[in-house]
Order: C-alpha cells, then structure tokens, then sequence
C-alpha cells in the first residue's frame, strides 16, 4: 500500500520558516518525481514545486527565492524549505508521487497557516 505522509506544517507569522516534510511508503521512491502542490480556501490546487529522479527542481512564480524542494533518497523523503512565508502562502500543503505518467499518488496534506 502506498502512503505519503506529510508532516511539518503550522501556524508561523509572516516572514517566518517552516519545512514541510513527506515520507513515503510503498513505492521506490527514487523512481517518481515528486511534487508539492497546495490549496487555499476557495481556490483551485496549485503546484508549488517539483523535482525529478535526477534532482531537476521547478517553482512557482509566486514562490521562487523564497521556498526549496529537496530530496533524500536513502530517507524516502522530499522537503520544501519555506522562508519568508507571507500570508498569501496560507493553504494545504499536499505530497505528490509520479512516475511515466501512469502512477499517480497524493498524500492527506498538511496545513500551513501565516499569520499575525
């Protein structure tokens, strides 16, 4: 059974850090790509970052500077580096696993609040 859990989120104030973290289980993990994508209230799920098996990263817009995806194989682990956090960056956090477009696996998320 694949699972990717999501753990790391909170309540920070605006210009403050979190590091989201997803573990995973099931796959071998070295063969996805992984993602994190997120959503706010009301708005559709947006991606946020992604990296490939060969550690190729890709950002939003609204976030490059400020948040890093990482990766360690050996731990079955992807990070985001959250810095700077704004209030906007409020949301669910969600773990994405993909690979050759046919496996497909989402975790439960985690929620990221900023605010004062």
């Amino acid at each position: 059974q694949v699972q990717l859990v999501e753990s790391g989120g909170g309540l920070v104030q605006p210009g403050g850090s979190l590091r989201l973290s997803c573990s995973a289980a099931g796959i071998t993990f070295r063969l996805y790509d992984m993602a994190w994508y997120r959503q706010a209230p009301g708005k559709q799920r947006e991606l946020v970052a992604d990296i490939t098996t060969g550690g190729s990263t890709n950002y939003a817009d609204s976030v490059k500077g400020r948040f890093t995806i990482s990766r360690d194989n050996a731990k079955n682990t992807v990070y985001l580096q959250m810095n700077s956090l704004k209030p906007e960056d409020t949301a669910v956090y969600y773990c994405h696993a993909a690979r050759l477009r046919i496996y497909d696996y989402w975790g439960q998320g985690t929620q990221v609040t900023v605010s004062s």
